[in-house]
């Protein structure tokens, strides 16, 4: 067995999970394999979670997760699988827009597979997804409150009352750097050495 064969073995397994073959036709379930046939807005929409209406998602959660107890989860959790069933109403409505020939029966064996093989992958894609967001949001926050102390400061230094005040303070901070520099230079008295009376004679 040559090198390349484990890898060729398992491309050939991700693209079991990846495809099904309905009528002579191979159809892919991982949206993404499509993106040949994207437009930019396509891509920007398939890409970013919350592109579709609380009201769809929320219809289709026992579709998608009919085990799941939506009550137990956390916030991100929620968030997360809600993401998940964004990311199947996103595929299916692809997979109908480039295959119309399919039927509803053949629809549903690529839902039905889509569910088994797709579901912890999309949940990957979105917690990245969801990741991601969370820290640009942090950062463009961060950079607004910059912009704001930075323009109140300029505000604050542009205006009349500010330069009336800071004008008599600068002059009082250059007097008293040149009096204690004055100060400094001056010459100081040294100390005179007194010796002893007991020591002052010649033996």
């Amino acid at each position: 067995m040559t090198a390349t064969q484990p890898q060729d073995l398992q491309l050939q397994r991700r693209l079991q999970q990846d495809s099904i073959q309905l009528g002579g036709r191979t159809v892919y379930l991982n949206p993404f394999l499509y993106w040949r046939r994207f437009d930019s807005n396509t891509d920007r929409w398939l890409r970013e979670p919350g592109q579709l209406t609380e009201d769809q998602i929320t219809a289709n959660r026992r579709r998608f997760y009919p085990e799941l107890d939506w009550g137990e989860l956390d916030d991100h959790q929620t968030a997360v699988h809600d993401g998940a069933v964004e990311m199947f109403l996103k595929s299916l409505d692809l997979i109908s827009t480039f295959h119309p020939e399919l039927g509803s029966g053949q629809m549903l064996e690529v839902e039905r597979k889509m569910t088994i093989t797709k579901k912890k992958a999309f949940e990957r894609w979105v917690d990245k997804a969801l990741r991601r967001r969370s820290r640009e949001e942090v950062r463009e926050q961060r950079r607004f409150e910059r912009n704001r102390t930075w323009q109140a400061w300029r505000e604050w230094f542009g205006m009349d009352t500010t330069h009336k005040a800071l004008v008599p303070m600068v002059m009082l901070m250059v007097l008293s750097a040149v009096g204690g520099w004055s100060l400094g230079a001056s010459p100081s008295a040294c100390p005179t050495l007194t010796l002893p009376s007991g020591q002052t004679g010649v033996r």
